[in-house]
């Protein structure tokens, strides 16, 4: 027994054109088929709310179905009872968009199913993904970069197509040339089709009865190709670059693929990155430390002075203002961090021994007093803000 089409659509008689058809655009999106793969009992509330919606819609069968029910339709035209999907979608066109094509499915399911009927018009390549490798130097203020990249390119002896050069494709001998075949299957409910694309032509249509001889029917030959990439200054490991069409050649005149560059940061001798900041150690002798001396220092620009403070202590960082790396898509550097270490030599000879005991029994040696000592732990901590 057929249920009530105002209890389907969620409404009651008073209802008036607007509240329909926003009643029937809610369900249709619920139970779409596109949303609900494989479900029949999707498909079934799909087409019982478009039979809903085809009679409250129009003004003259509503009336007769709120006289007489669903007899008052019988032999009247009116409870159309869908069995096929694809009727559905050009019945109701002004729903679905006009000609399947924009509107709200469009929105929702990328052009609706109008978009995907027909021959395919060739098939899209590949991507392709390479690594990049780049010093931080090179990361510090951007690089072009050429790469050799090899890659499917169109075959130049048959433009593409795959046939024998002074033969032509032919139509498919399953699909007839449509690109599609429609599949039927049948319930207790009716019968449904379904159309996708033909298996044996792969959508297009066309199938090549004499195939290239450079290309064996691919339509595409190994090749390789030098292409030039612009790295930003700041990128970072796993960063990436897309290069639109530059992948791998599409089929029968679909469009190439993307080239997808990963950045891949090389390990540095002397620096370690902190984002856009870079660290470097630096190793100074205890007199150095203690007496304060001018060092040069490298940088990702080349080496530069340094002062060194009198009484510098271990763990101290000193800060390189704009010395680091460039910001990504901003203005301004990152700064470069010198870590301070003081050597303390393994072995030491006898004369140096007596030496370093003589040190060790002056005051100036002696970190006696309590005030000091925090003094020269606060400078640690300060240097690391």
């Amino acid at each position: 027994m057929k249920r009530d089409y105002y209890e389907i659509l969620g409404l009651d008689k008073s209802a008036d054109d607007a509240a329909i058809k926003s009643a029937y655009r809610k369900l249709a999106m619920q139970y779409h088929p596109d949303r609900n793969p494989g479900d029949s009992a999707a498909e079934e509330n799909f087409k019982e709310a478009a039979e809903a919606y085809e009679v409250l819609s129009n003004p003259d069968k509503r009336q007769k179905y709120d006289r007489f029910g669903h007899d008052g339709l019988r032999n009247q035209g009116g409870g159309p009872g869908f069995t096929d999907i694809n009727d559905i979608f050009s019945h109701f066109s002004d729903i679905f968009g006009g000609g399947f094509g924009g509107g709200i499915f469009e929105e929702v399911f990328g052009g609706g199913r109008g978009r995907q009927r027909g021959r395919r018009q060739g098939i899209p390549g590949t991507d392709l993904k390479i690594q990049l490798p780049l010093t931080l130097e090179e990361i510090a203020t951007g690089v072009e970069k050429t790469l050799k990249v090899k890659r499917q390119t169109s075959c130049e002896s048959c433009s593409g197509t795959g046939a024998k050069a002074g033969t032509a494709l032919e139509n498919c001998a399953v699909c007839h040339g449509s690109g599609e075949i429609q599949q039927v299957s049948r319930s207790l409910f009716g019968q449904f089709v379904n159309v996708v694309p033909c298996t044996n032509c792969g959508g297009e249509g066309r199938v090549v009865k004499d195939p290239c001889l450079s290309c064996h029917g691919d339509g595409r030959v190994q090749g390789e190709k030098t292409i030039k990439v612009k790295v930003p200054a700041g990128v970072s490991e796993g960063n990436y670059i897309p290069l639109h069409g530059q992948g791998n050649a599409g089929r029968k005149g679909g469009p190439a693929g993307d080239l997808i560059v990963y950045i891949r940061e090389k390990e540095h001798e002397e620096f370690i990155r902190q984002d856009d900041d870079v660290l470097y150690n630096l190793v100074l002798s205890f007199a150095d430390a203690a007496l304060g001396k001018d060092v040069e220092v490298p940088t990702l620009g080349g080496r530069a002075r340094l002062k060194i403070e009198a009484g510098t202590p271990a763990g101290q960082i000193l800060r390189m203002r704009d010395k680091g790396i460039q910001h990504l898509n901003s203005s301004g550097r990152g700064d470069q961090l010198v870590r301070v270490h003081v050597y303390v030599p393994r072995k030491v000879s006898t004369r140096e021994k007596e030496l370093l005991q003589q040190m060790n029994e002056m005051e100036a040696f002696q970190p006696t007093d309590s005030e000091e000592k925090k003094s020269f732990f606060a400078r640690i901590f300060d240097s690391f803000s």
